[in-house]
């Protein structure tokens, strides 16, 4: 603490007029700093204007600037406050505390250690009272951490000898630093993740709204249907009833007609006349029989159900619609990898086509490359997350596509499961589908693929196959455990004399 004193009770802070610090401090023309009260003081009470330490004389009292080495503002230390342990007489308050000269220090104080070299490089905190008892007295370091084992604060020194063992609490500032760090990263990146998952959410209902709207107005459509139909039922009846009945009522008019006339006739006594004068009693009355004529009304039967059925085949192809759709959003561009391809395969410059020659190409044996099984693997590969590709089949009688992890075995006689890292499907024979699920899966189709689109949900373990152009689900496999990125792969199979000489044609991303 003395040397710090020393260090700081030179005549450039204090007053020469009032010997303590400077309050409100201003400086003279000639460059000598006072109070301002002090030298305003002293040239009132004298003829002249000069200034007390050079005795240099100004004409008109000059214009005095305040000394920006100190602030006006500087507070007088309170109870409770930690004083400047170098001003004398009033104390002000202290601005920081030095952990290397352990001395408290007001603004004018403190300023050496703003602007000499040598004191810039102490270590500065916020003003603490008994500095003395926060230094360790063996290693001379601050006690800025604490051993539960003993119970005690202890300094860095104290951490790697004598408590080297022990339970210590407590971090530098260049490990909290990194600590904060850290987790504003981690704050940054789950921002970016809810703004990610926010922008996923909006196309999921944007989807969601689009598919439902379509059902609905199926829905919608299909009851109107149905209830014109029943209408057009009801109408067809009613149309049938008028018509009876204008025929009936046709008949009730001439039946009263000639029963009035009837009635007239017996009345007369002339009964040879009236029957000469009257031909509409010699007419045939309406002879019709009415007794098995009746209006029935409509069947209904059946009606309601056949809607029924009607709309759910078309939600049906709607949802399988919808469904091909929304995996088709997550669509990837594929290119075939000439180093894993089988020596016999022949790939397009734009590695977007495979077929099979008969002839072995010269080509290095790298490990990457099969060399028994004609397959070739994408040169993309995916892990977490979805990806969705086309692969046109058209005209081939025999193929395998599917995906395999990054690791599989590329040499000698392959088996195709997804215990040895492979999840296919497969044609045969023109017309015999199979899943290489281990053991294979039978698969019956309705229609023959042209285009056969590949989904991955890497998270969900989910792998599916689709017949686009009849939106239909082929096979999916679920429940997988991906641990490895996965690579597309494709194998055009044997050439077969010819029959199998289509090539496997990787469609553009729709994306």
């Amino acid at each position: 603490m003395s040397a710090a004193s020393s260090l700081l009770t030179e005549d450039q802070f204090l007053c020469s007029i009032c010997l303590d610090v400077f309050t409100d401090p201003v400086s003279t023309p000639c460059g000598h700093n006072f109070c301002k009260t002090c030298i305003t003081k002293h040239w009132d009470k004298n003829d002249t204007c000069q200034c007390p330490n050079c005795k240099k004389t100004f004409n008109i009292r000059p214009e005095l600037k305040v000394n920006t080495s100190s602030s006006s503002e500087q507070q007088v230390s309170k109870p409770g406050e930690v004083p400047c342990d170098v001003c004398t007489g009033t104390k002000l308050k202290a601005l920081k505390s030095c952990l290397v000269c352990l001395g408290s220090y007001c603004e004018t104080h403190l300023e050496p250690h703003l602007t000499m070299s040598g004191l810039k490089r102490h270590q500065l905190i916020d003003p603490v009272e008994n500095l003395e008892d926060r230094v360790c007295t063996k290693h001379d370091n601050m006690l800025e951490l604490f051993c539960k084992t003993d119970q005690m604060c202890v300094c860095m020194l104290c951490t790697v000898l004598d408590h080297k063992t022990h339970d210590v609490l407590g971090k530098t500032e260049a490990e909290i630093q990194q600590m904060i760090q850290k987790r504003r990263l981690k704050i940054e990146e789950m921002k970016r993740s809810v703004e990610l998952s926010k922008k996923d959410a909006d196309r999921e209902i944007a989807a969601g709204v689009q598919v439902f709207s379509a059902l609905k107005e199926s829905v919608e459509r299909s009851q109107a249907e149905l209830i014109d139909t029943i209408k057009e039922k009801q109408r067809e009846t009613e149309k049938q009833a008028e018509g009876f009945i204008k025929e009936l009522e046709q008949e009730i008019s001439e039946l009263e007609k000639r029963s009035s006339e009837v009635e007239q006739l017996s009345q007369s006594e002339d009964h040879l006349h009236l029957l000469q004068s009257s031909p509409s009693l010699n007419s045939a009355p309406p002879t019709k029989n009415w007794t098995g004529v009746s209006v029935r009304p409509p069947s209904y039967e059946g009606t309601v159900v056949r809607a029924v059925n009607q709309l759910e085949e078309t939600l049906s192809k709607q949802m399988k619609e919808a469904e091909l759709k929304w995996v088709q959003q997550y669509a990837v561009d594929v290119t075939l990898d000439p180093d894993t391809a089988h020596p016999k395969l022949i790939l397009s410059d734009d590695g977007k086509q495979v077929k099979h020659g008969d002839v072995t190409k010269n080509l290095s044996d790298n490990p990457e490359r099969f060399d028994t099984c004609a397959n070739v693997l994408a040169n993309q590969s995916f892990s977490p997350g979805r990806f969705y590709y086309e692969v046109q089949v058209k005209e081939k009688t025999d193929w395998d596509l599917g995906v395999a992890r990054e690791s599989i075995n590329r040499k000698g006689n392959i088996k195709l499961s997804p215990q040895y890292g492979y999840w296919m499907i497969c044609l045969r024979n023109n017309n015999e589908y199979k899943a290489c699920a281990g053991p294979s899966v039978r698969l019956s189709l309705k229609h023959q693929p042209q285009k056969v689109g590949v989904f991955v949900d890497y998270e969900e373990g989910l792998l599916s196959f689709y017949d686009v152009d009849a939106a239909a689900l082929i096979y999916s496999f679920t429940g997988c455990c991906f641990t490895q990125k996965l690579h597309p792969l494709f194998s055009p199979c044997n050439n077969d004399g010819g029959k199998n000489s289509a090539p496997l044609i990787i469609s553009p991303s729709k994306k």
